[in-house]
């Protein structure tokens, strides 16, 4: 059976509302909606989105546990590092630039991770990285004696370290596409977001109070107790999540009614099996090559919209970094005045500001979700991957306002919960940020976005290492309250660029369309589609 795409199709534009008379579509009955299942499932009893709400909940636990414990492991750092650099002899500069290379290694090694997780199974790369983060920890202190004594040792850790730890920057987000449809993968997007970006925030609130009652060793001990604990879950719990789809879930706007999703085969060429087994993945086709998904990733650095995706999580994500490179200098110095638990007992207004923005309210939850959904049915049944950066009108007002209100108002010596704030809001600004973002890309590109992801994490990750090394020139050269100004005033029209993409992110991937859908042909073929 020869493989046929409309050439009308955009990508990113779907038929997510639908009459229940078609039964050629799949869809969800709801009160007053007839909601078009997208991606269409399989009848095959292995395909995750046929999995109960149960198992997909188990799956998404065991996601979550690993996200929430693997990042809380490179977090900590930040509350010991006067204490580590004193035991090491290895300056705080160079502790932050081994934070800086394992970040920076964490975005560039996703061109190995993705390729491997769909070949070989995201079950088997979830316990390859828990396996590896436990290893790395010898750059920690073991038995109250510091393994890393030298610069080079530190570095070299750090990079180790960023290796391992890469999957949390985007295969989370492909377990939740692999498991759940398109209106509701915002709000399970949201939860990933919300352990993601609240694992920064947690850990200088429990790490600060461990240092002082069980010594600063002990921030970097429980962190291991509890990835062991992880690594037992992921094995007993974990079910794989890959599966050979044979449908695209591609519906032509203009067809008069919906048409069944084609299977996507070669000429001349079998369809693919879509059976696995529950824990265990093999690859799709033997001609998968590492190769292929690294062009592909390369490839989409040239394309606008997944451009967009990246700078804008990229964006978000340089805000926390100053506030995590600037918090201990403002609220443990004059006239503030903090002690380093205080310091750390102020991130709770951060984890409050990610629990406001993904847990039932704006942007990334499921607010999102019902947005979607009700623009979709003002436009006839229509999706626009779009849809999805409303939201970021808030953001444009409060990340600004956050930054002066944290940099110029604590330089200005306002009372404390003025920056205290500030930091909720930012967290806040930060968790949308990295949800939407993701989202867009996704809607954008889903039959591709596992390679797409690759680009957009690697971009974001060498915008937060660019930033690591500017932070401390930037406030000596300009000062705290100047430096500050210029920060709220690029956050503004960097968060203003959604209403670009609002007005030109159609035409952007209408101009993409035809070469989208070659290269979806192109690798489906080879094996190497998600």
């Amino acid at each position: 059976m020869a493989f046929f795409i409309d050439s009308s199709v955009i990508p990113g534009t779907i038929t997510l509302l639908g009459n229940n008379t078609f039964l050629s579509t799949r869809h969800l009955n709801q009160a007053n909606d007839n909601i078009v299942l997208i991606p269409t499932p399989s009848a095959d009893p292995n395909d995750p989105l046929n999995r109960s709400p149960r198992r997909k909940l188990l799956s998404t636990f065991c996601v979550c546990t690993y996200t929430l414990f693997a990042r809380i492991s490179i977090a900590n750092l930040y509350s010991v590092l006067v204490p580590l650099s004193n035991h090491t002899g290895i300056s705080v500069n160079t502790l932050n630039q081994g934070n800086g290379y394992m970040f920076l290694l964490a975005g560039w090694s996703l061109f190995f991770w993705l390729p491997f997780s769909i070949a070989y199974g995201k079950r088997l790369a979830y316990i390859l990285s828990t396996t590896g983060i436990l290893a790395g920890h010898p750059k920690f202190p073991i038995f109250d004696q510091p393994f890393c004594k030298t610069d080079g040792q530190w570095l070299g850790c750090s990079i180790i370290m960023g290796f391992f730890v890469a999957l949390i920057e985007a295969i989370p987000e492909l377990s939740m596409v692999d498991l759940y449809f398109t209106h509701e993968r915002g709000k399970y997007t949201a939860i990933y977001s919300l352990f993601l970006t609240g694992s920064n925030f947690l850990a200088p609130v429990i790490c600060g109070f461990i240092a002082t009652y069980q010594g600063w060793t002990w921030v970097f001990h429980w962190p291991s107790i509890f990835l062991g604990i992880t690594l037992l879950v992921l094995f007993i719990f974990m079910e794989e999540t890959n599966f050979d789809r044979q449908t695209s879930g591609v519906f032509s706007p203009a067809a008069e009614i919906e048409q069944p999703a084609p299977v996507i085969t070669a000429p001349g060429e079998k369809a693919i099996p879509s059976s696995r087994g529950l824990f265990f993945s093999s690859p799709r086709v033997e001609r998968r090559t590492t190769l292929k998904r690294v062009q592909n990733g390369f490839r989409f650095f040239t394309w606008p919209v997944v451009l967009y995706a990246g700078f804008s999580y990229g964006l978000y994500v340089i805000w926390f970094s100053m506030l995590n490179g600037t918090s201990s200098t403002i609220l443990g110095s004059a006239p503030y005045n903090f002690s380093a638990a205080m310091v750390g007992l102020s991130y709770l207004s951060c984890c409050i500001g990610v629990i406001f923005a993904t847990y039932k309210t704006f942007y990334s939850g499921q607010f999102s979700d019902w947005l979607v959904i009700r623009m979709s049915r003002r436009n006839n049944g229509q999706m626009e991957a779009e849809y999805r950066l409303w939201p970021f009108a808030l953001c444009t007002v409060f990340m600004p306002s956050a930054l002066v209100l944290w940099g110029i108002g604590s330089a200005q010596s306002i009372h404390w919960i003025g920056p205290v704030i500030a930091m909720g809001m930012i967290a806040f600004n930060v968790s949308c940020g990295v949800t939407i973002s993701i989202a867009y890309l996704i809607d954008s590109y889903r039959e591709m976005s596992s390679d797409a992801i690759t680009t957009v994490v690697s971009i974001r990750n060498t915008m937060a290492f660019a930033i690591g090394y500017g932070i401390t020139p930037w406030i000596d050269g300009m000062g705290q309250q100047n430096t500050f100004v210029t920060a709220a005033c690029a956050s503004f029209a960097g968060c203003s660029l959604f209403l670009v993409m609002i007005k030109l992110g159609k035409r952007l991937r209408a101009s993409s369309k035809d070469t989208y859908w070659e290269l979806v042909v192109e690798n489906t073929h080879d094996g190497v589609t998600h």
